[in-house]
């Protein structure tokens, strides 16, 4: 019998294999870190070779930590970084650049310069997402303009693009496979989210050839087999999707209404918006979440620059604590923040602001105030902001939201979720299964191959560890929310000034 499904999670800085069992329970992991490069300040590159050989070697090691055969694996599924930028060569695989990061803000003059000339207006109505720099679009412009040879190369169909699923997805097939997923296709800046095709407009405006372009693919479908030789035995290849939405996934936030967050370095939160692309005027994305069969799920999705990272400032920068993990037994010493407010904008604010030009601050200090209000108002700062974004979603879609799926590394740490539920007014349920990301490619792949026979069963699968709730009066959490949007409104537009 195949009992297993393999999710390859291929994050920024690691790639991961995990086995799943059909009860949803992780049968084993492995994991290895990979380089960053970085060319010069605010580029940031991967040897696509080096991230293939730690997704290889991170499935072989999970297959053996398991006991298992690959003939025992049913289906794998593809998450990934997403907008991370790759082009290869179609006979030999070999990649014609570095892959080009997410983070990467060298295309920023580019999409300065389609904002001059009034593209970003068309863009956003056909991909829902602001010209930046983040996303693949430019990133490809900028490879057939700047390396030599590629622009003629790819002119002559001999050069394939794709996002990190796309490139693995190839890899795994033998060059069998050059295809993507609609979640990935929408984080590139060349996707009509609303056609569901890739745009000739956008595509003619960056100068860029249809022929680099993957076939877009359902989120869930077979679509092929991994090469014999990789594992000793094919597994079919039955499910892709970017990481913010296979974590969606796999929250099983199935219904409109439904929203999950994502407590990282940053935050990443996603709403169900059903089979509307719901257009935001509130600084959100508007983004597909996955398709199964003919049906698109939409998003509605808001990145908060720093959530975790402020908690390694507090370890790192001012020396409050030896160890992350510290923060909530500080931050607890105290009752509350004392009127302190911190605004995390070391790098700016994201969504809702896009303000590149705010920066931190720490405010509402007396001689009373110490470390642990520092504490407490640094993890209130993460749980403001996700207000911020819930709100901005409130506005754009009409929708409340009932209850906040949670997950990522500092989802672990309670008092910042009770005071999440304290300031939305919401319950807080945390998972029992935290790997949501890896879960949710999971799922995907199972459904394709009927491992899982329907949502409503991996819905009835989800199961909450933890559930949080709220405390505060509705008069104290409004107060506390006008503090913190007066202490914003202080941080903004201050590297300008």
């Amino acid at each position: 019998m195949k009992e297993f499904i393999m999710a390859l999670d291929q994050g920024t800085t690691s790639s991961r294999a995990m086995l799943f069992e059909r009860s949803g329970a992780i049968a084993a992991s492995a994991q290895m870190e990979f380089p960053q490069i970085y060319p010069q300040p605010g580029w940031v590159e991967h040897d696509p070779q080096a991230i293939w050989e730690s997704q290889l070697e991170t499935a072989r090691r999970a297959l053996a930590k398991a006991g298992i055969q690959a003939s025992q694996v049913a289906g794998i599924g593809v998450t990934n970084q997403r907008e991370t930028t790759f082009i290869w060569d179609r006979k030999t695989g070999r990649p014609v650049h570095n892959a080009i990061v997410w983070q990467c803000r060298r295309t920023a003059a580019l999409c300065e310069q389609l904002k001059d000339e009034g593209f970003d207006a068309v863009l956003r109505e056909r991909t829902g997402l602001v010209t930046d720099a983040y996303f693949s679009g430019t990133k490809v412009a900028w490879l057939l303009e700047n390396v030599a040879g590629v622009r003629k190369r790819a002119e002559r169909g001999e050069l394939a693009f794709g996002t990190a699923d796309t490139f693995l997805l190839w890899r795994l097939s033998g060059g069998r496979l050059h295809i993507t997923d609609p979640s990935n296709a929408s984080r590139t800046l060349l996707f009509n989210i609303h056609t569901r095709a890739w745009d000739e407009e956008i595509l003619e405006h960056l100068h860029i050839p249809p022929s680099l372009l993957p076939e877009v693919r359902p989120s869930s479908e077979i679509y092929g087999e991994t090469s014999e030789d990789l594992f000793g035995s094919s597994i079919p290849l039955a499910g892709a999707a970017g990481d913010q939405q296979a974590a969606t996934f796999g929250q099983a936030c199935f219904r409109p209404g439904m929203a999950k967050n994502t407590y990282g370095t940053g935050c990443f939160l996603l709403l169900n918006t059903g089979e509307e692309a719901i257009p935001s005027t509130a600084g959100l994305l508007t983004t597909i979440g996955w398709t199964l069969g003919n049906r698109t799920t939409y998003c509605l999705e808001g990145s908060i620059f720093i959530a975790g990272a402020a908690v390694q400032w507090l370890r790192d920068g001012l020396g409050l604590i030896q160890e992350s993990g510290e923060v909530e037994a500080l931050a607890s010493s105290v009752p509350d923040s004392g009127g302190v407010h911190v605004v995390p904008a070391f790098v700016g604010l994201g969504a809702p602001y896009w303000d590149p030009y705010a920066r931190g601050l720490i405010i509402g200090l007396t001689r009373g105030s110490n470390a642990g209000h520092i504490a407490r108002a640094t993890l209130e700062a993460i749980a403001f902001q996700t207000r911020d974004v819930l709100e901005a979603m409130r506005q754009d879609a009409g929708i409340e939201v009932q209850t906040l799926r949670v997950d990522g590394g500092a989802a672990r740490n309670d008092l910042l979720m009770q005071l999440q539920a304290d300031l939305l007014g919401i319950s807080v349920q945390r998972p029992r299964v935290s790997e949501t990301t890896a879960l949710g490619a999971a799922y995907l792949a199972g459904l394709a191959v009927g491992h899982w026979p329907s949502l409503q069963e991996i819905g009835r699968q989800w199961q909450v560890e933890r559930e949080f709730h709220p405390t505060y009066s509705e008069e104290l959490r409004q107060s506390r929310y006008d503090g913190w949007r007066k202490a914003v409104s202080r941080s903004r537009e201050w590297a300008e000034a």
